[in-house]
């Protein structure tokens, strides 16, 4: 990953979804922040956790942070 915030979640879509973008290819919809999890560790960062998630400078939180779910 190679900018300083390679990873950015986008607000909550009418469904609560959330678009998980990584270097710049969208890997998914996350409705949760184990989802964003699962996304990541597919992506290559096996090792992150759900604390990861929420306090990794790497992520870029739009529309609100790892708790804004909902629209």
């Amino acid at each position: 990953m190679a900018s300083s915030t390679p990873v950015v979640i986008y607000p909550p879509d009418e469904g609560g979804g959330r678009r998980v973008r990584a270097d710049g290819t969208i890997l998914g919809l996350a409705y949760s922040v184990l989802d964003v999890v699962a996304l990541l560790q597919e992506a290559g960062l096996q090792g992150w956790d759900e604390m990861d998630v929420v306090r990794s400078q790497m992520i870029e939180w739009r529309g609100g942070g790892s708790e804004v779910w909902t629209h």
